[in-house]
């Protein structure tokens, strides 16, 4: 008798992990860094409304997200919604959420370079799950990803899955973890003043 293989997925903490060292690195060093432009500045305004637009449709994207996977990630194969776009619609929102956090900062720089540094771990990690999915939904995984980009979504094959149940366990799990964006939000207003006030040195200006 065969034995029966079961692949095995990712082990998301590993990810988790990865990203709060990161986290703590950029916020360490953004403490002795300010932005070039400065309030009263067209310029930091404009990042400052781009970035808290990024955060906000990181929030809800993700809200929306979850409420089509729910708690069926990995022992079922959702295709439709924001699905139908994108195999990694989680992992999308959450990079223009990180993207969003440095625009809010202030900084073109930071921005571009916290959005590189969180897809490049989420492209990582999408590869991995896709090696589990194929493995678990073989053909019918196939077929979706032959038809599906991995990351940035196409808008143009958007599907509606109809009626749709949802895990409020997997909902509130989420909103939880959006929470930190929404957090990052006064704590870049709390920076802002402290540079402002002088209370810590600043050794760099970033663009």
């Amino acid at each position: 008798m065969s034995a029966t293989f079961n692949p095995i997925p990712f082990d998301q903490k590993k990810r988790i992990r990865i990203l709060q060292v990161f986290g703590m690195i950029a916020i360490a060093s953004l403490l002795f860094s300010k932005p070039v432009w400065t309030d009263d500045q067209p310029m930091r305004e404009t990042l400052e409304f781009l970035g808290y637009l990024l955060v906000f449709t990181c929030v809800f994207g993700r809200l929306w997200s979850i409420l089509f996977v729910g708690s069926r990630k990995n022992s079922e194969l959702v295709t439709t919604g924001p699905y139908s776009m994108t195999r990694n619609p989680l992992y999308v929102f959450s990079t223009l959420g990180v993207i969003g956090v440095g625009l809010a900062y202030g900084s073109l720089l930071v921005a571009i370079l916290l959005g590189l540094v969180s897809y490049l771990v989420f492209m990582i990690t999408a590869q991995k799950e896709a090696n589990f999915l194929s493995e678990k939904f073989k053909a019918e995984y196939q077929t979706y990803a032959a038809a599906t980009p991995m990351f940035w979504p196409n808008f143009s094959l958007y599907k509606d899955g109809g009626e749709t149940t949802f895990s409020p366990t997997a909902l509130f799990k989420t909103f939880r973890d959006v929470l930190v964006f929404i957090i990052m939000l006064p704590l870049i207003e709390g920076l802002e003043f402290i540079h402002e006030s002088e209370q810590i040195p600043v050794f760099l200006s970033l663009y």
